[in-house]
């Protein structure tokens, strides 16, 4: 792999982002209960890493239109782990602020991710 090609999706600010929501939800869920390990825990962080992993595999297609399917694929993880935050709030594993946080953080991404995807898709 050449150096471009690596560190072409990390100037996208959605994917750094992205990348620091992973770190906030691995941070946040390591308080949630044992029990909820391979269960709200894992799923949060799988919805998580799926964000900046679809905006690095869009990246990395030959195609404007499959980057667009890899952005959308990307922030209907977002659209999972913002529920997944709002369950989490509700059954008391995450405090207030916490959640605010995240929720913050998500919507965030979305908007970047929003106006990523209609640049390309504009392109194309």
């Amino acid at each position: 792999m050449t150096g471009s090609m690596s560190t072409d999706y990390k100037d996208l600010v959605a994917w750094q982002r992205a990348m620091e929501l992973v770190k906030e939800v691995y941070r946040c869920t390591r308080a949630f209960p044992r029990d909820e390990m391979f269960g709200l825990t894992s799923q949060m962080r799988r919805a998580a890493i799926s964000v900046p992993s679809n905006i690095a595999e869009g990246k990395g297609r030959h195609s404007t239109r499959e980057l667009v399917q890899f952005l959308y694929t990307a922030r209907g993880s977002l659209l999972e782990l913002e529920t997944q935050i709002c369950i989490s709030r509700d059954l008391g594993y995450l405090e207030e602020a916490s959640a605010k946080n995240l929720s913050t953080r998500v919507v965030e991404v979305a908007r970047i991710l929003s106006g990523l995807i209609n640049r390309f898709q504009q392109a194309a």
